[in-house]
């Protein structure tokens, strides 16, 4: 209620009476103008160097409070002045006399507090975390009073000085224990005192001498100088510690804190508080660099409520697309408006209509890509859309549990879908040197050809296309297309092929590992003649969860940078200046040879390419070269040389590596890790150790955050043992046992 009735009254404030700041000096006991803030003001012309200013608001001028603490007349809505032939005159003064001062000290002010308002309530009714949003919601609130007050301290009204000074350096205070919480709580360690209490002290400093300064008008200038050293002081501390956490700890969520926190504040340091502190003068009026200061609190509402920084990310990379196009077209429409209707048209209705064109046209694209993906398989043909084609050739070839009617469901796909009569599967198999198809009588082709192709290569020979499609320490597959130098296959279309194939890829891997179980599953019912039906179904549905998981995860990743492909090259071919077309190209291929590389690193992540043919070691190497090239710590490893009869014990430990040096790079922010693999007698061990911000073991159990139980199910997979000790701010350490040839679960495998 306070909060209410203080914002009430300082908007009151600002629009009792226009804001002017008229320069004023006494000379021979008269009162004349030297120099008024707004030349604009038509007021003024009415005014010459000769006249003398009588009384401000009926008010006489050695009277008047406002010059007691400056030499200026800061707000009138009446102005009685004497001529030099004893005329004289009242000036009446409205708001709409000066718009500049009615906009940019009442009714934007006005607004920002009333939005904020509506902000902060939502934020409390809809609050996920107490603390923090609590912070978060002072700090909105606090730096809204800061903006409205800042009028009202132009004129010099003492409450207002008094607001103004103390949520000045409020703000800042609120802002850096919001910083120490936030850190907290995205387990990033906290550079600075963690007593953040004491500067709350600061606040009541600028409020006793706001106060001091409003009953002593002498000191104001002295004390308002003191003011905004409190506040450059703990700006700098707030930017200081940004910076230094970001450069040590890389975290995207600190960049987004920095820039929202950076970008606006650096107008309102150099072009208003560092002048006023060093040179009694500004460059831009409080008021009008204040006006930077506004994006801040809607920045950290960003930060504190999305659930995934990436979506922000995206979000802001469409809306700059959106931007970019509507800007092209409003610059069209306008220049076009102006040479048909210019004559009858005010500057300000062109820029009014300019305006709600080029927000309307923002709003039309980010509606239209929502109605578009919504209604995608009734706005498309099946033909046109290959995303919707991915989908359902997915669908339709993951229903299988055989390896040999995945591989003839996805060639009749391929063939379907392209058009082509002949496609087939061709399979070397490495224990009997032959090949092998999955349509007889059709190797039309030199099967040496097989031996060269690489991963994810697409490659056209003669009459055929020849795509690989997966390898194994058995087997190596590849697709051949057999068109006979009739068709072209377009890029769309090797776009479609080289991404179903990834997804055949994967199927196959965990086809095969079907295959297996219900292989085993049939010698258990053999051995007890016992039914296990509802262990098929688990093992189906378990299937299908992986599909699912592995088709989102494309989808939401290297799809989504091909469709951006697509379309700039879209534009590209419809665009008429051809001037720059190589430039763009460039770029194009650029960005398609990255999407291409990460795709690739996608597969060998999915499906270590040297695991099955130089080994678990040399596997190992080239995963920690990678991270050692990626990783911000420096990284201590051994790695002894097995001996395992159990083969796939050898994917389990390049998966358990994989996802402990992925958490140490993504949360552990540590500077020094280690990680040894060594041999036992009867199995092996890993240690892992290091010295970052550590965590409560509790709550990542319970959470099943950073892969922990992932990793704590494949050890007790294998019968193995998984201790973990943590604390906060003081590292990580990770322990796991195997032993082979154990015969019972151990279901105690984690201890603190």
């Amino acid at each position: 209620m306070l909060y209410l009735v203080i914002g009430l009254y300082l908007n009151y404030v600002n629009y009792s009476a226009p804001l002017l700041e008229i320069k004023v000096e006494k000379e021979n006991g008269k009162w004349g103008v030297t120099q008024p803030y707004y030349k604009d003001w038509t007021g003024w012309r009415n005014i010459s160097s000769d006249d003398v200013i009588l009384r401000v608001d009926d008010v006489p001028m050695d009277h008047l409070n406002q010059l007691k603490y400056k030499s200026k007349i800061m707000a009138a809505n009446k102005i009685t002045i004497m001529k030099p032939n004893g005329d004289i005159q009242d000036i009446h003064i409205k708001h709409l006399d000066i718009p500049h001062q009615f906009y940019y000290i009442f009714l934007i002010p006005a607004c920002y507090y009333v939005l904020t308002l509506f902000i902060t309530v939502y934020l409390h009714l809809n609050q996920k975390n107490t603390k923090l949003t609590n912070l978060l919601i002072l700090f909105m609130l606090t730096v809204a009073l800061a903006y409205v007050s800042s009028g009202v301290s132009s004129r010099v009204n003492g409450i207002g000085i008094i607001v103004n000074r103390s949520s000045m350096v409020l703000c800042l205070v609120l802002l850096l224990h919001f910083l120490r919480d936030y850190h907290l709580f995205i387990k990033i360690n906290w550079l600075f005192t963690n007593n953040i209490k004491l500067f709350y002290i600061f606040p009541v400093i600028a409020f006793l001498l706001a106060s001091i300064s409003v009953f002593y008008p002498a000191s104001y200038y002295f004390f308002n100088d003191v003011v905004l050293t409190l506040f450059f002081i703990l700006l700098l501390i707030i930017l200081s510690i940004l910076l230094l956490s970001y450069f040590k700890y890389k975290s995207p969520k600190l960049k987004i804190l920095l820039s929202s926190i950076l970008i606006p504040f650096l107008p309102f340091l150099f072009l208003y508080s560092l002048p006023e502190i060093f040179f009694d003068t500004y460059i831009l009026s409080g008021e009008t660099s204040s006006l930077f200061l506004l994006l801040i609190p809607f920045s950290f509402i960003f930060t504190q409520l999305a659930e995934r920084l990436f979506d922000i990310e995206y979000h802001i990379t469409r809306l700059r697309y959106y931007v970019i196009f509507s800007l092209i077209f409003t610059i069209w429409f306008t220049v076009g408006l102006y040479w048909i209707a210019g004559e009858f048209l005010s500057m300000a209705v062109v820029s009014g209509v300019s305006f709600f064109t080029f927000i309307s046209l923002v709003v039309l694209f980010h509606i239209k890509e929502r109605v578009d993906y919504r209604k995608r398989k009734i706005l498309f043909s099946t033909k046109g859309d290959y995303i919707h084609q991915l989908y359902t050739a997915v669908d339709r070839i993951g229903k299988t549990i055989k390896i040999n009617e995945l591989l003839e469901k996805f060639a009749r796909e391929v063939s379907l879908h392209l058009e082509l009569e002949h496609v087939f599967v061709l399979t070397y198999d490495y224990d009997t040197n032959q090949f092998t198809s999955t349509i007889e009588g059709k190797l039309s082709i030199n099967p040496a050809l097989i031996e060269d192709i690489k991963l994810g290569e697409i490659r056209r020979i003669d009459n055929i296309y020849l795509a690989f499609l997966h390898q194994d320490a058995h087997f190596k597959r590849a697709l051949v297309l057999e068109h006979n130098n009739s068709i072209h296959i377009k890029d769309e279309e090797l776009l479609w092929l080289e991404l179903l194939l990834l997804y055949v890829n994967n199927f196959i891997e965990n086809t095969k590992m079907v295959e297996e179980l219900l292989e085993e599953l049939k010698h258990m019912r053999q051995a007890d003649d016992s039914q296990l039906p509802w262990l098929n179904k688990l093992l189906w549905l378990r299937f299908e969860e992986e599909k699912y998981q592995l088709a989102q995860e494309l989808h939401d990743t290297n799809l989504q940078e091909q469709l951006h492909i697509a379309r700039e090259v879209d534009v590209l071919v419809n665009a008429k200046d051809p001037a720059d077309v190589q430039q763009k190209l460039v770029k194009i291929h650029k960005q398609m040879v990255a999407s291409l590389h990460e795709l690739r690193a996608y597969c060998e992540n999915l499906k270590p390419p040297l695991l099955d043919t130089l080994g678990l070691n040399a596997a190992l190497e080239k995963l920690i070269r990678k991270v050692i090239e990626r990783a911000s710590f420096e990284l201590f490893y051994t790695i002894d040389r097995l001996y395992l009869e159990d083969e796939r014990m050898n994917l389990m430990i390049y998966r358990l590596f994989q996802e402990l040096l992925n958490n140490a790079m993504k949360h552990s922010y540590a500077t020094t890790v280690a990680i040894h693999l060594q041999e036992m007698g009867d199995g092996f061990k890993i240690i892992y150790k290091d010295d970052g911000v550590g965590c409560n073991v509790d709550d990542i159990i319970m959470a099943e955050s950073m892969g922990i139980r992932g990793m704590q199910e494949r050890v007790k997979a294998f019968n193995g043992h998984f201790y973990i000790d943590s604390q906060v701010n003081e590292g990580m350490s990770i322990r796991i046992t195997v032993k082979e040839g154990s015969d019972t679960l151990d279901y105690d495998a984690y201890s603190g």
